[in-house]
């Protein structure tokens, strides 16, 4: 979807209708007023530098954080892999419907419910747990093949870590398997370095930290069990006999778990379109992993959290984006 030109010339048309255009009033003022603006920007550009430094603090808060809300995703982990079965106290939830529910009704569907259970095989955990947040969730279910979901079936959890403090702002995302048929890795990593400081040709632009680029890492799959590779079979003719044979090919093939091999970002940092939209894409997809997914997973899991991102837009550019589905 990303690397479609036309989608991207829409989104780039919706955004360029936010900023607007000048009016024409600077051309006009005379030189000596000209002069102070010059003098407004250069204030402007020690606000960047100073807004760059709030969020490398901004940065050191979500590192000491982190580490608060570790041993809670630990334990939500343990949950979903059936390492910790939590007490009843800890599973009590009311909902709003029990709200108006009398005892006896409750306790006719409390029964109902252990019918039920004593019918089916007792599972472990939360099966398919992170499975079913990736496939709630749009950003990520564009990514998954039908090949990718036997392997996601084994992932276990998702963690964030931050570089450390004194190093180059980072943070890596850790995806953690349990032995699997499909590759020997426990986990498997994906690291996003960046930068938070204006760019001295352009510190205007300056919008908080930037993602200037990604590494992946090697997965080690089982022989024959690579979902990134296909083969395909292709006849070819001999121009001089005219004889015809049949030659098999390996070429990539679609999978989420391209995820983990992004484009090389060159040191001169040019790329060509095509490798751009997809770093685009994929660093929108590291951040939201990062923000959104691995802090709320149990939301995304039940899809109560994609209720309440739908109820974060309003109606302003429907057009744009009716544009955009239909070119999709």
């Amino acid at each position: 979807m990303m690397q479609n030109p036309q989608i991207l010339a829409a989104l780039q048309e919706r955004l360029d209708g936010l900023n607007g255009s000048p009016s024409g009033y600077i051309e006009s003022l005379p030189k000596v007023v000209k002069r102070r603006v010059n003098a407004l920007k250069n204030l402007q550009v020690k606000c960047a530098h100073i807004e760059a430094k709030f969020y490398e603090e901004v940065h050191e808060l979500e590192r000491k954080y982190a580490a608060l809300y570790q041993p809670l995703f630990d334990k939500r982990s343990d949950i979903v892999k059936a390492a910790y079965e939590p007490t009843d106290e800890e599973c009590e939830w009311k909902a709003d419907e029990e709200e108006e529910l009398t005892e006896e009704m409750k306790e006719k569907a409390k029964l109902e419910e252990e019918k039920k259970d004593e019918e089916k095989e007792d599972p472990k955990g939360i099966p398919e747990f992170w499975l079913t947040v990736f496939k709630n969730v749009d950003l990520l279910s564009d990514m998954l093949q039908e090949h990718d979901e036997p392997i996601l079936k084994h992932l276990q959890d998702i963690k964030v870590k931050f570089s450390d403090p004194g190093q180059p702002m980072s943070f890596t995302l850790e995806f953690h398997f349990e032995p699997n048929d499909f590759f020997t890795n426990t986990v498997l990593t994906k690291t996003y370095k960046m930068r938070s400081e204006p760019d001295e040709n352009d510190p205007f632009s300056f919008d908080g930290p930037e993602i200037i680029c990604c590494t992946g890492c090697t997965i080690d799959w089982t022989k024959g069990k690579n979902v990134t590779l296909k083969t395909i079979k292709k006849k070819q003719k001999h121009k001089g006999r005219g004889t015809v044979r049949t030659v098999t090919k390996t070429v990539p093939n679609d999978s989420f778990f391209n995820f983990f091999t992004p484009p090389e970002v060159p040191e001169n940092g040019e790329l060509d379109e095509d490798s751009e939209a997809v770093l685009a894409a994929d660093f929108e997809i590291g951040h939201f992993i990062r923000e959104r997914i691995v802090p709320r997973a149990v939301l995304y899991f039940t899809g109560e959290a994609i209720e309440d991102d739908d109820d974060d837009y309003d109606e302003e550019g429907e057009e744009a984006d009716d544009e955009i589905l239909r070119l999709m």
